[in-house]
Formats: structure tokens, sequence, C-alpha cells
């Protein structure tokens, strides 16, 4: 019979070691020696770079390996039960009912034929833990502790009927209805945009405050887990290199890893080097006017019945970066695929050097094709993986330089010198790289070309902070050293007023604001711009306490803004706009004294004393 553990520790972890198979039989230890507790009510976070092994230990603690991965020894006790000595049938009796899980992405995490309630109740109902009748009402109860919209109805929908941070908080009342001793919570707002995020961890926040709940959080993101975690363990290549409290960890790091981490989630602006002035006044690299893009039958004015983006105008001047933001749906990568020439545009113009492009990719010549490359988000799927390195490499140099031979092969080595890869890299195939390099092999592709403009889309949104600075630092190397520049879309501000020289914000597919790096800390914002900047969490405990505790200002009833065409199209979440103004007219252009633009009604001093301060980006230098 299990020994019964102190009613105050939850969660005991000691000397935890968990080996892998390597390709030639070999045994390669992945988590080393790992121990730690937790207490009742505590949340603990489990952080470091991609292959730490966070989410091993953390899968680990369901008595669970990956395939290819075997726990080998330790020992881990969840409340009475001592995890590592049970057999098949007792670990399914705990997994769900005494440990449950929520994962990165919800969405491959639910049965696309069940609706959410059958899905949500389904642990409870599997474990007896409540009849039927019970499990709905209490699930009911937690859509409404978890800030989801028409509690009461929305276990009737589908999972396609509701957002991602919406099915992610579904999925966290799957994992709470059987009243777990232990949640794990898989980085689970890792693949949401900001605003999105505030309000999951918002919501994951109260209903761990009230329900008492003891959790692990898995991330790599240290201002995400300065707001959830009680207690930190940072960890690096299967060890562990510090523990301690959040606010210790956050004040006084004191290992190196550790700092490194502090450093890379707060990265700083990256030194630009100057423009010439012929740069400055000559025709722009790429200039986008007018640009209306989407999917669907267009109507008789040519507007497609899905619009995607609509009235775009920028410019991109050689040896520049300009940066692209907007929450997922807001039209950046249809963008970035406009302008490679991968969809068609209904309307407007796009020009390369003041000589228009062909809209659609079989007007273009191969000059055109060269002259501009994309670099994807996921390098996963973008490499083949049946391919080695030097061959991928191998097809830009012959298709665009006719290279072959020796001149080719060298070519490579110099690419992957260029991207800070080894050259032994050349014969190895994708999927025996890292995330990080598989991100610099993807870079080096679209080098090979020699091109004057590169696509980032979301290039960095899939790696690790500190593997994303790295990428960060490399493109401005890279900048330096070759004059390309960069269209670089992303969802995260803190890297592209990081990188870039001037900020685009994109909502519903239109531009409401465009601001120069230099001004980015500067207000007025747009309002929409405003809630972006205020929603990325801060590197400080309490900082979503803050923000929960403020007053949500109710908005007065409106249509939905797709009732009034041509008007903002932010008018159903402004907390500023005016009604009979904003509903009914569209917003002009307003150029504002730090140079930036915007989209609004609202005048420059009238937003200037109606936004809240920002605390987020002081400090940021030109």
């Amino acid at each position: 019979m299990d020994k019964v553990m102190d009613p105050t520790r939850i969660v005991d972890v000691s000397g935890l070691r968990v080996v892998a198979h390597g390709e030639t039989g070999e045994t390669i230890a992945i988590v080393r020696d790992i121990s730690f507790s937790i207490d009742r009510g505590e949340v603990l976070a489990l952080i470091g770079e991609s292959g730490s092994g966070k989410t091993t230990i953390a899968l680990s603690l369901m008595g669970y390996a990956r395939s290819g991965c075997r726990i080998v020894g330790g020992r881990i006790r969840i409340g009475k039960h001592d995890v590592l000595s049970l057999d098949a049938g007792q670990l399914a009796g705990i997994r769900g009912h005494t440990v449950s899980y929520i994962a990165q992405s919800a969405a491959a995490a639910f049965n696309p034929a069940k609706t959410l309630m059958n899905q949500v109740i389904e642990s409870a109902l599997i474990h007896k833990t409540i009849p039927r009748e019970a499990a709905q009402k209490k699930a009911v109860e937690l859509f409404r502790a978890l800030a989801l919209p028409d509690p009461e109805h929305i276990g009737q929908r589908y999972p396609h009927q509701v957002s991602g941070g919406q099915l992610q908080r579904v999925m966290a009342a799957m994992a709470l209805i059987t009243d777990p001793d232990l949640v794990i919570m898989d980085e689970p707002t890792t693949a949401l945009d900001v605003t999105t995020q505030i309000e999951v961890l918002r919501a994951f926040k109260r209903v761990v405050k009230e329900l008492g709940t003891t959790a692990v959080y898995v991330s790599h993101d240290l201002a995400v887990v300065a707001q959830m975690a009680d207690r930190i363990v940072v960890l690096k290549d299967g060890q562990m290199r510090e523990a301690g409290t959040t606010e210790r960890i956050l004040a006084a790091p004191e290992n190196a890893y550790t700092q490194s981490l502090l450093a890379a989630a707060a990265p700083e602006p990256r030194m630009l080097p100057p423009l010439p002035e012929e740069r400055v006044q000559g025709v722009p690299l790429l200039q986008i006017t007018g640009l209306l893009a989407g999917y669907g039958k267009p109507d008789s004015k040519g507007i497609p019945s899905i619009c995607v983006l609509d009235d775009i105008n920028l410019s991109i001047r050689r040896g520049t970066t300009v940066g692209i933001i907007g929450e997922s749906g807001s039209g950046k990568t249809t963008l970035a695929r406009v302008v490679a020439g991968m969809i068609a545009p209904f309307g407007g113009n796009i020009a390369l050097d003041g000589v228009s492009l062909s809209p659609a990719l079989s007007g273009r010549t191969r000059e055109q094709f060269r002259r501009i490359q994309i670099v994807f988000q996921n390098a996963d799927t973008a490499l083949n993986p049946s391919h080695s390195i030097g061959r991928i490499l191998a097809r830009p140099l012959a298709f665009y330089h006719d290279m072959s031979g020796k001149a080719q092969r060298r070519r490579i080595l110099e690419l992957l010198d260029l991207v800070q890869l080894p050259a032994s890299v050349f014969d190895r195939l994708p999927g025996e790289l890292s995330g990080g390099q598989k991100q610099r092999a993807n870079l080096a592709r679209a080098l090979a070309a020699k091109p004057d403009l590169i696509l980032c889309d979301e290039v960095t949104s899939a790696l690790d902070t500190v593997v994303g600075a790295a990428i960060l630092d490399l493109l401005a190397d890279l900048r330096r050293e070759l004059n390309v520049s960069y269209m670089f879309i992303s969802h995260d501000i803190s890297t592209v007023r990081a990188i870039c020289d001037e900020i685009i914000v994109l909502y519903a597919g239109r531009m409401v604001a465009v601001r120069p790096r230099e001004a980015l800390a500067e207000p007025p914002y747009h309002p929409y711009s405003h809630l972006l900047m205020s929603s990325v969490p801060e590197l400080r405990t309490g900082w979503l306490d803050r923000v929960c505790s403020r007053p949500v200002e109710q908005l007065p009833v409106l249509q939905a803004s797709a009732a009034f065409p041509g008007v903002c199209p932010f008018l159903g979440r402004c907390a500023l706009r005016v009604d009979g103004v904003c509903n009914k007219t569209p917003p002009p252009t307003r150029e504002l004294s730090n140079s930036s633009r915007i989209l609004c009604h609202r005048t420059e001093a009238e937003l200037k004393s109606l936004q809240a301060p920002l605390t987020l980006l002081e400090g940021v230098a030109a």
C-alpha cells in the first residue's frame, strides 16, 4: 500500500532519468537526475529552450515517455500514487483523473465530429467521478469561470465553430472537470496572438486561484511564466540549472543560462545601418499601391466575396526592414504571398525597382523570382525531409545561377558559414537538425538566390527565445553585409521593434497604423495598436493581476462593423469609438507629430488624453 504523503505536498519527483535510443542503438540520457516537489495549490514552471527536457519531464508525471524513450530511474509520487510503479491499467486510471493535461494545440486535441460538451465531460464519465447530468452542469460552471461566451450553450458547438483562444479554454475545462490533483499546462498559449493570449492567461489565472489548482506550467516564455508561476525550475540539456521562487529568479538569476534566457526575453533593438541619401530619395525597392486581395468570386466592382487585404499602400527601400504586425487573420501572410506571386490580387499594383510585377507567377520572369524570396514560419514543412541540406541548397544555385560541381559545393559551404551552420550539416537531413538549425538552413536557401528582398513570415514564432534572438542577430548581420531588405511579418511586437525600421499594423486587412521605430514608444497610438502593445506580458510578477483588476468599460451596443461598409474595421472592439461618427463615416488618415500615420477619427490630442500610459516599451532606443 502506498505511503501517505504530507497533505500539503502534492508532487514529489526525485532522481528522474529518461533515456532515448540513438540511430546506432546507443542510449542517450535526455533527462538527468531531476528532483522537485510541488505543494497543494502551487504552480511550478518548467522553463528552458527547445530540447531542454521540459515536456519530457511533464509527460513523465503521467508515467508516459515518447516513442523511442524510456523512464529508467527515479521516483514520481502524485498524491498517494507512486506513478512509476503503476501498470498500464493503473496508469490509465490516473490519467485524466489524478493528473490531467492541457496541450499546446487545442485544435489537434479535439474530435471534430463531437460537440464540445461531449468531449469535456468524457473523462468524468470514463472515470465515473460524477454522473452525466452533474458533469454537464459542472462543465457549464467551468465555461463561465473561464470567461467563455454563452457558457450555457457553447458546449453544443463543434470545435470548428469557436476561435482558437476559446478552444484553448474549453480544453482547460476538459482538464479540470475531474478535479485532478495535478494539471499539466504544456505551452498552452504559445500558438496564440497577444490579445487572445491575455484573455486565456487571465481565465487560467482566475480558475487556478479560485479552485486552488496545483499545476505544472511548461513554457519557454519567461514573461508568461512570471504571471502564472509561484516557483521556476530552469532546464537545459535535460538538467536543472537553477530553481527558486519566481520573484528571485527574475530579480537575481544566479546561473549564466538563466541570465541568457532573461536577456533573450526582452530583445534589445538591433543597431541598424544609416540609409544613404540616394536610397531615401530614390525609387523604393518595393512599392505597393492600392492592393486588394481575397478569395471567392468578385462582385461588379471587382471586390472579392472574402476580402483579406483592402487598400494596402507601403514601400520598402533597399537595405531596410519593414515589420508587419497584427493578430491571426489580419492578412499578414496573405500580403507576403501576394508579393511573392503565390496569390494573385484582385486590384492594385506591386512594383520592384519601379517595374510593375505580374500579379500571377506565370507572368513573372526568373530574375524577378530570384530577387524576391520567402522564408516560411515552419522550417519542418518548408524543407524536404528526404533531401540533405546540401541538396536543398544546391537547387536554387542550379536554378538561378546555373551553378554545379565544385563551384556549387564551395558556394553551399559559404552559405552554411554565412548562416553560422557547420560544414558537417551539408550531408545531414532536416530531421537531424534542431529547430534553430532548420530555420538557418531555410534562410540559407533563400540567400542562395542572392535576393534583394526576403519575406520573413513568422520566422521566429516557432522557436524558443534564445534561438529566436540568435536568428534576429543573424538577420541584422546579413542586412549589414549583403544590403538585403526584409518584410518581417510577426505577431510579436518585441521581435518586430528589435529589427524593423518601420512597423505597419494590420487589422482585418486594413492598415490602421504606420510607425517609424523611433516613435514606437511614443503616444498617441491607434486604439488597436494600444491594445496590442498593452497586451504583451511584462517581465515582472503581478502584471497580469493588475491587468485583471482594471475596470472593463462596457462598450455601447452597436451593429457589427460589417453592417457599415467602409468604416473602421476595429469599430466593434474600440473602447474610444464615437457613436454617430465611427459607425457612419470612414476614418481619415491622420499624420501625427511623431511621424506616425493612423486611420482614426480621434485627434492626436484626444488620443493622448484618453489612452492609458504604456510601460511595456519604456526605454526603447532608436
